[in-house]
């Protein structure tokens, strides 16, 4: 079938090109613009007018979105588009082929469905100043050339033809080679049968990071035989290397399995069920949230498929799958939390499809979100491609004064210019030091969690002492050769991208104002007090075991003084795992939670993806939240104000954003 928005030609050259037939869709900060583009104007580029910045996956598949895995997805894409300009089949219909927008477009979620939308919506081309690292991959995956050459836009419009090979400038060998195969399983096809080698490695002996390490440990020397081992690596060299625990959710595995099975047929299996898992956690609450709009486009119905294709799938395959709890109390876990709990190990290749998934560098693994068609490549040769990232370096100091905790570190981390201007996209952030060897598991865990939120591929910490004997307890079965994996350290002189001193002598509390996680600001910075409608703390970053501890050591203050939450706020605590809610049992957390006027909600995702109370409902609930993003409408509608636990649970009581010593 002809391609109604992109002509393939030749060059006199011989290069392949393409000429893109559409129109262009500038997303203008100014929406009246946007709007003319919708209406069939056209508009012309103007090098001067702003462009949007920041564009997330939650704005281009809202989370509702989301609940479709085919070409319906193209009736949405950029429905949730900060300012409200594109409507359901607006860019479908509009006959766009190139989309362009400013700094940092496919932030936040891993979600394939994102570029995917804009694919069957007719776009052929995405152009960006800085494309987010996952995003870009997935786009690749799929098919869908990205740019940050500008210079590309006068040459379309007068109807040049470009050469592909321009939309492979800047990306490793190994991504080169998925661009010019037309996607993901193309190349893979190519690279099983011998007729594309990926590049040898040829990095000689050097000193390595922690990442680089790991990388080292599981990279692929020869594809034929599955010999890993490589001497080193260096940054940007292309690998493959052999992945450990391979996950999905409710929301990715349908897709995923839709396009295992048509690359490799209905009857093809996965390689080694045994290190692959599946998760009801986004979507476990979902229906007591859902609006009657939603309802009515029959979204309840389509919601519920993705948890019967994911039971069928697990159960034809042998997949563990991590469900609904059978007594109805929520999601057996979080993914995240479970692989914290239960299956990763220090050393590991770790893959989700979740963006998340980056939370396992607590455990000193390598562990990062992919998008579907990876997921779906990996289920079948379990070895996933890696472009050795860049390191950056966090060295941590100090001692973190009462009040405090290891959100406010991230919060402050992410409020920093270099992570701001997008200079950590693509690279991992490794967090050490005296102050990072002082925290919990739990707590560190927030600071790998939120790597992500720098544009960072994951966040990594040193397995220890703190690490193992944490291990030890919560896995009381496993022996501990099996729970060491492989422990690996940065070589002293190992080299880093950048690297960063932390303070904690010198950190306030913080809070990131609404729309990004990067908006960070000392609490004392905020002005006039904000006045708070509903407090959320859960999720996989604001529910584990010390996140509960902290909401319990503010409530138990309030208690004891005679205070209750606000009359005007709703305080929702929801736990991250069974695991998590038992150790909050144990210690009469619930009954205080409960005594306070707090709402206490069973495992799952939640309110942190727009699915299960806590979410807001009009544009002007003002949310004070525990979670790690606050994109325009990934909460709900309202704006979103991150925070620490103890901030979290302080705001509740006392109505408007404070802090706990205020309690």
């Amino acid at each position: 079938m002809a391609d109604q928005m992109m002509h393939r030609t030749t060059l006199e050259d011989g290069r392949p090109a393409v000429r893109f037939s559409g129109r262009i869709l500038f997303l203008y900060e100014d929406q009246n613009l946007v709007r003319r583009q919708l209406a069939g104007e056209q508009v012309a580029w103007d090098p001067n007018a702003p462009l949007i910045d920041n564009i997330s996956t939650d704005e281009i598949t809202p989370a509702w979105v989301c609940f479709y895995f085919d070409e319906t997805l193209g009736d949405y894409s950029l429905v949730g588009l900060r300012g409200g300009a594109i409507e359901p089949n607006s860019v479908k219909n509009g006959g766009f082929s190139v989309v362009v927008s400013g700094k940092s477009k496919g932030c936040g979620s891993s979600r394939e469905t994102a570029p995917y939308s804009e694919q069957a919506a007719g776009v052929r081309l995405v152009i960006a100043q800085t494309i987010e690292k996952i995003y870009g991959q997935n786009s690749q995956n799929i098919g869908l050339y990205t740019s940050t050459d500008f210079g590309l836009i006068p040459r379309i419009a007068a109807g040049e033809a470009i050469a592909i090979d321009e939309f492979t400038r800047g990306l490793d060998p190994v991504a080169a080679q998925i661009v010019l195969s037309g996607g993901l399983f193309a190349y893979n096809r190519n690279r099983m049968t011998g007729d594309i080698k990926p590049p040898a490695l040829a990095t000689a002996a050097r000193p390595m990071n922690l990442v680089e390490k790991i990388i080292a440990h599981h990279a692929i020397v020869d594809a034929a035989s599955g010999q890993t081992g490589a001497t080193a690596v260096q940054p940007d060299d292309a690998v493959f290397v052999r992945t450990g625990v391979r996950f999905s959710h409710d929301y990715t595995t349908a897709m995923a399995q839709a396009s295992f099975h048509a690359a490799l047929g209905a009857d093809a299996k996965v390689t080694d069920p045994q290190s692959i898992f599946a998760f009801r956690d986004h979507l476990t609450f979902l229906k007591g949230v859902m609006s009657a709009k939603h309802k009515a486009m029959g979204l309840d119905a389509q919601s519920d498929q993705l948890a019967i294709i994911q039971r069928q799938f697990c159960a034809e395959q042998g997949i563990r799958l991590y469900d609904e709890s059978a007594d109805g109390s929520g999601s057996e876990a979080i993914c995240h939390n479970a692989v914290l709990e239960d299956l990763g190990t220090p050393g590991d290749i770790i893959v989700g499809t979740d963006s998340h998934t980056c939370t396992g560098g607590a455990l000193g693994a390598f562990a990062f979100g992919v998008g579907s068609t990876d997921m779906a490549n990996t289920w079948y040769s379990k070895d996933i491609r890696v472009t050795v990232p860049h390191s950056v370096r966090f060295i941590i100091s100090g001692v973190l004064r009462a009040g405090l905790s290891a959100k406010d570190v991230m919060l402050r981390i992410l409020a920093t210019p270099f992570i701001k201007d997008g200079h950590a996209i693509g690279k991992v952030l490794e967090f050490c030091g005296s102050g990072v060897q002082a925290m919990s598991m739990d707590e560190r865990a927030t600071l790998t969690n939120m790597a992500v939120e720098a544009g960072a591929t994951s966040g990594i910490i040193e397995a220890d002492t703190t690490t193992l004997a944490w291990l030890q307890q919560i896995r009381p079965q496993t022996t501990l050769e099996k729970l060491s994996g492989v422990v690996f350290q940065s070589d002293a002189d190992a080299h880093y991208f950048a690297s960063f001193d932390i303070d904690l002598d010198q950190l306030d509390l913080m809070v990131a104002t609404p729309g990004d996680p990067r908006n960070g600001v000392a609490i004392g910075d905020l002005g006039p007090p904000i006045k708070v409608d509903l407090a959320y703390g859960g999720s996989c970053t604001g529910g584990k075991m010390a996140d509960m501890d902290m909401y319990a050591l503010v409530l138990r203050a309030a208690v004891d003084k005679g205070r209750r939450v606000h009359p005007d706020v709703q305080l929702y605590i929801q736990y991250g795992s069974q695991k998590i809610k038992q150790y909050a049992v144990d210690r009469g957390y619930p009954a205080l939670f409960a005594a306070v006027g707090a709402h206490v909600i069973d495992p799952s995702c939640g309110a942190c993806i727009n699915a299960g109370p806590g979410v807001s409902k009009t544009a002007d609930t003002v949310t004070v939240s525990a979670i790690n993003r606050n994109f325009p409408g990934r909460s709900g509608p309202g704006k979103v104000y991150l925070a620490s636990p103890m901030v979290v649970a302080a705001s509740a009581i006392v109505g408007h954003i404070a802090s706990p010593d205020q309690i």
